[in-house]
C-alpha cells in the first residue's frame, strides 16, 4: 500500500477534527500524541521483561526488590528500571495510571484486582490473559493466568 492510500484510511479513522492536527513530514504522517502512546507501550513491554527476569524471586510483604517483592513492589521495580515512576501501593498505582478497557489492554499494562470496591492486588499484563506478579506469602514471582473477572486495567504514562 502506498502512502497516498494510507492517508485517506487514516483520516477516516481519526475524524475531521483530529485530521486537522495531522502533519505530513517527508511522506510520513506524524500524529500528535502518538509518540507518547508508542513510548508507553515500549516502556510497558520492557517492564514485562524486567518482571519476567525476576521469575522465582520470593514474596515478601513490603519488599520492592531487587531480590524479594510484594505485588506492587514488583510493578514499581519493573517500571522504575525502564524509567517510569509509580507510587508504592497497588491502589495508588491504579490512581496514577490511565484507565483502559479490556479490549485496549496491551503487554505492560497494569492489571488491578478488586474486592468490595478496593484494589487488593496488581500485576503486569503479559498478553494472552496472563500476568507477571508476586502473589502472596510463601509464593514466588511467576506468570499466571488471570483468575477472575474482577479486574481493571491501567496504562503507565
Amino acid at each position: 500500500m502506498t502512502s497516498r492510500h494510507r492517508v485517506p484510511s487514516l483520516l477516516a479513522k481519526v475524524g475531521t477534527a483530529s485530521a486537522l492536527s495531522l502533519v505530513a513530514v517527508g511522506g510520513t504522517l506524524v500524529v500528535p500524541g502518538a509518540a507518547n502512546q508508542a513510548d508507553a507501550a515500549s516502556a510497558g513491554g520492557k517492564a514485562v521483561k524486567v518482571a519476567a527476569s525476576k521469575k522465582g524471586a520470593p514474596y515478601k510483604w513490603g519488599a520492592a526488590g531487587p531480590r524479594r517483592f510484594d505485588c506492587s513492589g514488583l510493578t514499581l521495580y519493573s517500571f522504575k528500571r525502564v524509567g517510569k515512576s509509580l507510587p508504592r501501593t497497588a491502589a495508588a498505582q491504579r490512581n496514577k495510571t490511565r484507565r483502559i478497557s479490556t479490549g485496549q489492554r496491551q503487554r505492560g499494562d497494569l492489571v488491578f484486582f478488586h474486592s468490595r470496591g478496593g484494589v487488593y492486588h496488581v500485576g503486569i499484563y503479559a498478553g494472552r490473559g496472563r500476568i507477571w506478579h508476586s502473589p502472596k506469602a510463601g509464593d514466588v514471582v511467576r506468570l499466571q493466568k488471570i483468575w477472575t473477572r474482577g479486574v481493571s486495567y491501567g496504562r503507565v504514562q
